[in-house]
Formats: structure tokens, sequence, C-alpha cells
């Protein structure tokens, strides 16, 4: 599984429509289940199961809400783009997860995304939608309901990475390259393919990576190719999809081969210092 957070935006609309691999409609439901989680505070607002017949819209207007009703709510920053947006992505091998297993994703994310804390009463609205194969979209307010901006932790990235490992560990999914040695842990000696170890780890990054710029250029034109009326649209949208998926398991096979250049150092068990002299000498009668 690999994460990646999108840059914040103004309004629900892009990253749902995103999500759901087409524009958010103004009538219609959605597919059954579509969405898998979502801010636990609405169950207090709402009748048993009424979310469950929510429209796109009705969704992306209960995530702009917090916009509305806090006009002058703003980021440290000054700006009110307070839509954020996380995706996941399985690797093109693995299995499709169960509705139950993209909800406990979903809320397993959003905790180490900071966006979601047990017993919070006035945190952020967010939902999760699994509306691809293979995807999880986490879509949410920063904007909280007191109207204080929900700060994202400053270690966001590697929460994530940590979270995302151990959801693949608990699911049986196909686990990431191990990651770079922390801090304070022994360096490995250089090998001669070092140097070809960092040009595909950065070949393959998820975050800057030229890799993840492709991809997310097909998948753009993909979703915009969707939006367009008539079959040949539609069948380019799909190919590109699959392309996009290809580009994901490109990613995974280079990170894959960077690793086994270069693997983390293994830890050795510490060996038993000897007596000194002086304490063997204390001990003889």
């Amino acid at each position: 599984m690999i994460s990646r957070v999108n840059e914040r935006t103004h309004t629900p609309h892009d990253p749902l429509s995103e999500a759901l691999g087409r524009a958010v409609p103004i009538e219609g439901g959605l597919a059954e289940h579509a969405v898998v989680a979502y801010w636990p505070g609405l169950d207090s607002y709402l009748l048993d199961d009424e979310q469950a017949t929510w429209t796109a819209t009705q969704w992306a207007e209960h995530l702009e809400d917090p916009l509305l009703e806090h006009p002058f709510a703003s980021s440290p920053h000054g700006d009110r783009r307070a839509i954020f947006h996380l995706e996941a992505r399985l690797h093109p091998d693995d299995r499709d997860l169960s509705d139950a297993e993209w909800a406990e994703a979903a809320h397993r994310l959003a905790r180490a995304a900071g966006i979601e804390s047990p017993g919070d009463q006035s945190g952020c609205h967010w939902i999760a939608v699994h509306g691809k194969s293979g995807r999880l979209d986490v879509i949410a307010n920063l904007i909280r309901l007191d109207g204080a901006w929900q700060r994202r932790p400053a270690d966001l990235m590697r929460r994530l990475a940590d979270e995302t490992r151990r959801i693949e560990a608990d699911l049986r999914l196909t686990p990431a390259p191990a990651a770079s040695p922390q801090r304070g842990s022994t360096r490995p000696v250089p090998s001669a393919a070092t140097p070809f170890a960092a040009v595909l780890a950065q070949l393959a990054d998820e975050q800057d990576g030229p890799l993840a710029t492709v991809r997310g250029l097909v998948e753009h034109t993909a979703h915009r190719l969707a939006d367009q009326p008539g079959a040949a649209g539609d069948e380019s949208a799909h190919r590109l999809e699959l392309i996009a998926r290809r580009l994901y398991g490109i990613q995974h096979d280079l990170h894959t081969t960077a690793t086994r250049l270069n693997p983390p150092p293994r830890s050795h068990p510490a060996v038993p210092t000897p007596p000194t002299a002086t304490a063997a000498t204390r001990r003889s009668p």
C-alpha cells in the first residue's frame, strides 16, 4: 500500500470526483457502500442509516459545511484551502478488501493524519471513499466544528508511512520495501551498487519522483476523459486507468530493486564484554 497526500483545495468537489472517477452528480445516489467510513460524530445528528442514501452532492455539502459556518477560519498561512485529501493504493497484486477492512484502514489513516481523535466532539468532518478498485480516498475539512484550524502533525508523512506498514501487516497485504535506517543505527558500508539504488529510489519516489508525476497526469487525464460524452472517451479513460495501475506496479518494482541493491543494515547481537583482569583477580581466593 502506498499513501499520498494531495495539495489542499478550496472545495471538496474535485477530490470527491477524483475518488469516484466521475464528476460529482447533482442528482442520484452513490454506489452502495462507496463511503466506507466517516466522521464518527455524524451518527449523533442523523437517523439510523440516513447517510446511506446520500448523494455525492450531499456528501460534498457535508464536507463543505465548516467553511460556510466559519467564514473567517483560515490556515496558519492565512489561506482557506481547508480540504485535505489523502489517497491510499493497494499493490496491483493485492486482493480487494472487504468493506469492513476498508473502513478499518480509513479510520487508522485518519488518526495517523491527525484528522480524527477518539473522543474529540469538535473534530473535523471527514469521509473515506472506496470508489475505485484498490484505492481509498480520505477527504476532510481541516476547519473543526469549534472554528479552529486542525493542524496536521509535523511528521505527517512518517506517521502515515508507519501506519501503512502496520495496515499491510495486519491485513496481509503486499509489504512495501523496508524503510531506510533510523537515526542512530549503524550505517551500511556503501557498495558499488549504492549510486544505482539511489537513482532507482529517486525514480520511484511517491512524493517527488517522476513516475509519480506521470501517473498523476495520466489519472487526471483519465478523469477528464471520463466526463466527455461518448463511448470513445470512456474507453480511453479505462485504458489510461490501466496504464496508471501499471505505472504503480513499476514504482513498486523499482523500490524493491533499489532495496535489494542497497539493503538496510542487519542488527547484530551485543557481544558480552569479558571481565577485566582486576575483576578476575578479585574473585581469586
